[in-house]
């Protein structure tokens, strides 16, 4: 835990006028933020500024006296975005309220009810499931090559959030795929032995942070009371991506009680494979009797043409004759609000290779020419193998990229060091020191320079990690002082402080605690599943051949559909630049017989 010496001072509130709260939003969303009572679900489309309507909608329901900060529990998926809440509810003058994802806020419960409710030492939270999947398949005399260890883990961890026992698996595995050389059965006591065991350890894995918050809640009054007391209000963000077990955990925070508010798109459901489900989406108003239902379609990220593109490829899909029936909702509508934009390209190259080197050139037009940063390019892949090629291509083009989803940030040495040598340097810090310059003045020791070295490899990329915190520090500096003269102008009391080297350091070890890693200045290389919930001016869409999009292992009509939602995803990423690209072939001189993705033909303009 972060020390109270080094913890960030909390930013103080500033109420704002109701009204003024309210300026600046759509209709809809005016609706999202001003109707409080009841139960709502908001049908939120991508780049519609979702975001933007449930932060206002909390922040008014704070300045008109309907809501306490400390009794709003607003919960995501990703620590990245509980912290944006929070950042935009400061913004707002709605410092105090819980923003948190479903495992953080039900880890922090449990972690205080222990004591109280079970008694002894906390059990030990185990990161990885592997370990005690091979001790278990050992035990069984069953395989534990590594791959096979991990669809078992996988398997286990989606019987758990799908609330299942290991009595119930079995029933279910035929829908499953299963690991080479294993049955139902099989699968089933690995799952029972994987539980025997962590009751021999004493430990417990993330799922069953949450089963045991909601046993508490469910079993114990007293818990009960005083959670329900605590939280009264619920916001969740990306609700199509609910469990069945954290849609259990949400129950028992409500109670009987429904004032929550829902967010979602069931054409962005795309972690079906994980347990996920876009009923709980679908089937709000029948849950809650009487909810308001709120959509909004506009569409403030992306240009007429990329928003024609990705309502285009919904509309073309057709029910398969094994589709499920609620497996597919009607797709919202967008409508873009920009200015058009750019064409949407379309390449076919002769190979992986070629199709890399042709969008490393590209990307190099980008900065070069249309003066597009780095940061704000991506390419995008349906599976991470697909990345060799295009890290060999941006190399040899000496283009600085970041792929996501591989080393953790704050794992690296360098960046371990640089917090070691500020957090020492915020100690010898005076009232009057630039934070700016001594962080830049510490850095230099470690190998950054004002200007990117020449040379790439392990220097390089120790100079991109100082730079991310260079870059980072400069931001938290420009984002306390607009917040001290956002509250100046609105004539408060009592400003925020000035941000310090001691804050700083506490918002980085909080940060990688929670592995919230920032941005690197760079080209972003990651899959359409990483890239769920980012954007970026400039997007390539590549590999976009049958066998990967959609992936092979799609086979039935809910998994093709989902198929087309993931691409769907991968189209919305871009705000201005897109562009959608195959192959006819793996490797250089190969037989050119590879099909490009069926989606394509849905969409693609004829002689593409």
């Amino acid at each position: 835990m972060v020390s109270d010496r080094l913890r960030a001072q909390p930013v103080p509130l500033v109420r704002q006028d109701p009204q003024a709260i309210l300026e600046g939003l759509d209709e809809e969303q005016r609706q999202v933020a001003s109707h409080l009572e009841g139960p709502m679900c908001v049908l939120a489309g991508a780049g519609t500024g979702k975001t933007r309507a449930i932060t206002h909608r909390i922040a008014y329901g704070i300045a008109v006296g309907r809501y306490v900060p400390q009794n709003v529990l607003a919960l995501t998926f990703t620590t990245r975005a509980a912290e944006e809440l929070k950042v935009r509810l400061r913004q707002l003058g709605a410092s105090g309220v819980v923003a948190r994802t479903f495992h953080s806020a039900a880890l922090r419960q449990l972690r205080y009810f222990w004591p109280l409710a079970v008694g002894g030492p906390f059990p030990q939270i185990i990161q990885h499931k592997a370990p005690l999947v091979v001790e278990a398949a050992r035990r069984l005399s069953l395989s534990t090559d590594r791959t096979v260890v991990r669809d078992m883990a996988s398997l286990i961890e989606w019987a758990k959030v799908s609330l299942l026992t290991p009595e119930d698996l079995v029933l279910q595995l035929d829908q499953k795929q299963l690991p080479p050389g294993l049955d139902a059965r099989d699968m089933a006591r690995v799952y029972s032995t994987y539980q025997d065991l962590q009751i021999e350890q004493d430990s417990i894995d993330f799922e069953d942070i949450l089963q045991l918050t909601i046993a508490l809640i469910e079993e114990n009054p007293q818990v009960a009371a005083q959670i329900h007391s605590q939280y009264r209000h619920f916001v969740v963000d990306e609700y199509q991506d609910v469990s069945p077990l954290q849609q259990r955990l949400l129950e028992a925070w409500l109670g009987r009680r429904q004032d929550i508010c829902v967010v979602g798109d069931a054409s962005q459901t795309i972690y079906s494979f994980t347990g996920a489900s876009s009923r709980h989406l679908l089937e709000f108003r029948q849950k809650f009797e009487g909810a308001q239902v709120v959509k909004l379609v506009r569409d403030y990220r992306s240009t007429p043409q990329v928003v024609d593109l990705a309502n285009r490829l919904l509309a073309a899909r057709r029910p398969a004759p094994d589709s499920s029936p609620r497996s597919w909702a009607p797709p919202l509508e967008l409508r873009s609000q920009k200015k058009p934009g750019p064409a949407i390209n379309w390449f076919g190259y002769q190979d992986d290779q070629a199709e890399a080197q042709g969008i490393a050139e590209d990307i190099q037009d980008l900065i070069q020419k249309d003066g597009i940063a780095p940061a704000d390019i991506a390419v995008l892949f349906r599976t991470n193998s697909q990345s060799a090629a295009l890290e060999e291509a941006l190399r040899a083009k000496r283009i600085s990229f970041q792929l996501r989803g591989s080393e953790e940030f704050f794992k690296r040495a360098e960046v371990r060091n640089a917090i070691a040598s500020l957090k020492g340097a915020a100690r010898a810090a005076g009232p009057g020191d630039s934070v700016a310059q001594l962080v830049r003045d510490n850095l230099k020791n470690l190998g950054w320079s004002q200007t990117a070295p020449q040379s790439s490899g392990q220097v390089r990329q120790r100079w991109e990690s100082l730079e991310t915190l260079v870059n980072l520090t400069d931001r938290l500096l420009a984002e306390r002082q607009e917040a001290r003269e956002r509250a100046q102008a609105q004539g408060a009391a009592e400003l925020p402080p000035p941000l310090t080297l001691y804050d700083l350091v506490a918002t980085l070890i909080e940060r990688s605690q929670q592995d919230d890693a920032p941005s690197l200045n760079g080209v972003t290389l990651a899959s359409i599943h990483a890239a769920k919930g980012l954007e970026w001016e400039a997007v390539f869409l590549c590999g976009l051949n049958e066998g990967l999009m959609p992936i092979s292992m799609a086979q039935t009509g809910d998994e093709i559909d989902e198929e087309r939602r993931l691409l769907y995803v991968g189209i919305t990423r871009a705000r201005s630049f897109l562009t959608l690209s195959w192959s006819k072939s793996r490797t250089p001189g190969s037989r050119g017989n590879r099909k490009r993705s069926r989606f394509l033909e849905d969409i693609a303009p004829k002689g593409t």
